[in-house]
């Protein structure tokens, strides 16, 4: 047998009660009726070709109509009112049906009612807007390790192929191309590692766990060489909720960015402390070039960097501040970054 709808199966809920309870209430006067002749009396003998006892013909008969109005009532009041509360219901599975990979930026919104639908409809626009932020990742990642990945293979592709091509090649020139070769692959490493980093950040969080902000930006300052930049620290106690793997990602890169982009002979501060507003905050100060005020933003974008070109001729890609954004924006945490007039950068990262 096919399966009956939510809606049937509410209308049958409702109107069997009413139609027990009908039953129930009628049947009462006519057991009255018939238990109404005194004790010890027989009944009245039928007369031959007479009539039968007309009122309890009509008794019967009106309880038959009523109890069918009873039940014609009581289905259609039924089958409404599972309609009138089953509507928000059917709006939220035509909206989520209608929603694909294309259109996830849709949400289905409050259902007009503070009541377990509108706490659905909340679930599955968090879940919406979960997988909106990983599609969006992807297409990010495949779009950028796609553009910044070509150069790099071109390159060794064509290293490789001018030391084959050469007849006189030795050993030491090969060796030589091969080295070139390694040192690009270590390259595209780090940035499908910076990639991932990233993408990651932009997804979100599973769950949450404490961690101690000093104790991560010691961790990080302690692997890492300042290369004659003079490296300062106050790491006051300052816990936070997140993913502490993420938190330390975003701690090294603010510190890469502010060794990588200084000046010889600079320095740098590293921060850490509890506002008068309970939040954890991490504090990187560095000096550097100048940095136009309107530049700023821009910093924090994927691939972009001061006037378009790398500040050092190291192993940046530009998506240092891109994954510290990121991050941060997956902890809920505010990046406030501004640029020094003397030169440099200054980012406070508020939990």
């Amino acid at each position: 047998m096919p399966r009956l709808t939510l809606r049937t199966q509410l209308t049958l809920l409702y109107a069997g009660p009413f139609f027990l309870s009908g039953v129930a209430l009628l049947s009462i006067p006519i057991l009255q009726t018939s238990d109404s002749r005194p004790a010890g009396t027989q009944p009245p003998e039928p007369v031959p070709g007479g009539a039968p006892d007309a009122g309890m013909d009509a008794l019967l008969t009106a309880s038959a109509v009523g109890l069918t109005i009873m039940v014609v009532v009581s289905v259609v009041l039924g089958w409404l009112i599972a309609g009138r509360f089953l509507r928000p219901l059917r709006t939220i599975t035509a909206t989520a049906r209608d929603i694909s990979a294309n259109n996830l930026h849709r949400r289905l919104g409050r259902t007009g009612h503070n009541d377990e639908f509108t706490v659905l409809a909340e679930t599955l626009d968090d879940l919406f807007a979960r997988l909106e932020s990983s599609f969006e990742s992807q297409r990010r990642f495949v779009a950028n390790a796609s553009h910044e990945l070509r150069t790099p293979l071109t390159a060794e592709r064509t290293l490789l192929q001018v030391a084959l091509a050469d007849p006189d090649a030795d050993s030491a020139a090969l060796r030589t191309a091969c080295l070139e070769v390694l040192a690009l692959g270590e390259s595209q490493e780090r940035l499908i590692n910076a990639l991932l980093t990233l993408a990651g950040g932009e997804q979100g969080l599973d769950q949450r766990v404490p961690f101690e902000l000093p104790v991560i930006a010691r961790t990080v300052l302690l692997g890492r060489s300042a290369r004659g930049i003079e490296v300062e620290t106050s790491l006051a106690p300052a816990t936070a909720g997140g993913d502490p793997s993420l938190v330390e990602s975003l701690v090294a890169n603010l510190v890469d960015n502010a060794l990588r982009h200084n000046v010889p002979g600079g320095w740098v501060r590293v921060a850490t402390s509890v506002g008068e507003d309970g939040r954890a905050r991490l504090r990187v100060t560095n000096t550097g070039p100048v940095i136009p005020p309107d530049e700023v933003d821009r910093l924090f974008e994927p691939f972009q960097r001061l006037g378009g070109q790398r500040l050092r001729h190291t192993d940046g890609h530009g998506l240092g501040l891109a994954i510290v954004r990121a991050i941060a924006t997956a902890h809920g945490a505010a990046v406030r970054p501004k640029a020094r007039p003397e030169g440099g950068l200054d980012v406070e990262v508020v939990f």
